[in-house]
């Protein structure tokens, strides 16, 4: 058990990953008996390691004498072992000159976030769009495009507008569509994108023999534009590329599969979502984010809010052997500057 390891075995373990995470070379015997404080002969320090070994809070990779810590290693040392410290009012200024707090676009100022997480931590930085601007709207017009092309011109408050471009099976005139956006307002204006595709598909089921068919057609408009959700960014990244730099995300095939659930968003959006309705700093090591794809990463992210809700997450995604001590406070400064941002904006 995880309490059970002994004051030299947590000391051992603890130089071990911040040997690992600074040099990113398994980490020997003889050297952690160097460096680690602990008063003990090598022979010792490899006994203590047989044991954390078995316990399964290290390995050994390949033939290599060093070891390197799990999944189950990070954990511990991130919930027991490591001592995180408040950021300085240097620091802090740093943040707040470098997020661009002036700034009056949600978008830019989204973006900016994303970019402060990436250029500090020199990680990938990603921040969700708020959900109170992304996924209510409270009006919607159509415009023919073409014969089944139509512009859907979706707004979801006084400052976000959003048009999508909708191809549809059959053709309509001006006065069906209009007819079709009067229905959709009447019953569907101001709920949350999330709810309206259920809605929508139960409506379908109930009333399809009682619905003629433009207002059949109007509801699969509508489910076309919620179920596009996702193709509209759902967040903005940054640093996506400083993952190279890590030698464990270097393989071609991983990087491949990492950058295409990038371009995919769904995974991620998921995973972010999950922390949507979690206090503070939420960490996810290797396998806990529940994605294969993520199982060499580690994901730092924080909730962020305006007028005492929370309306989105940010964070960092890098590999496990990130520096935890100095991530963690970053990521938690910038969401309570974000937040303040967008506070102030109302």
């Amino acid at each position: 058990m995880d309490n059970e390891l002994t004051d030299r075995a947590q000391q051992l373990l603890k130089a071990l990953v911040e040997r690992y995470i600074h040099e990113g070379q398994p980490v020997g015997s003889r050297a952690l008996a160097r460096h680690s404080g602990v008063r003990l002969s090598p022979a010792s320090v490899r006994n203590v390691m047989a044991d954390l070994e078995e316990a399964g809070f290290v390995t050994a990779p390949h033939t290599s004498a060093g070891r390197v810590p799990t999944v189950r290693g990070y954990r511990f040392f991130v919930d027991s072992l490591l001592t995180v410290k408040p950021l300085t009012r240097q620091e802090v200024r740093r943040l707040e000159s470098e997020l661009r707090l002036d700034q009056e676009d949600p978008q830019a100022l989204l973006s900016s976030a994303s970019n402060l997480l990436s250029g500090v931590t020199r990680l990938a930085g990603v921040v969700t769009l708020p959900r109170r601007e992304r996924n209510a709207w409270q009006r919607i017009e159509f415009v023919p495009l073409s014969e089944t092309r139509v512009l859907a011109v979706v707004v979801f408050n006084d400052q976000d507008v959003e048009n999508r471009v909708l191809q549809l099976e059959r053709g309509y005139d001006p006065a069906q569509l209009q007819k079709a956006a009067n229905y959709l307002n009447a019953h569907f204006a101001g709920k949350d994108l999330t709810e309206v595709r259920g809605a929508l598909l139960e409506e379908m089921r109930e009333a399809r023999e009682s619905m003629n068919a433009l207002m059949l057609s109007a509801i699969r408009m509508a489910e076309q534009i919620s179920g596009k959700e996702e193709d509209q960014g759902g967040y903005v990244m940054a640093g996506e590329t400083n993952l190279m730099e890590f030698d464990e995300l270097s393989d071609v095939e991983k990087l491949r599969r990492l950058f295409k659930a990038f371009n995919q968003k769904r995974d991620i959006l998921h995973l972010l979502d999950q922390c949507i309705a979690a206090e503070g700093v939420q960490i996810f090591i290797g396998e806990e984010a529940g994605y294969r794809v993520f199982d060499e990463c580690s994901i730092v992210t924080a909730p962020y809010g305006a007028d005492d809700d929370v309306i989105g997450v940010l964070g960092v995604i890098g590999p496990t052997r990130m520096a935890y001590e100095r991530v963690i406070p970053v990521v938690d400064m910038t969401a309570r500057l974000l937040g303040h941002a967008l506070n102030s904006r109302d």
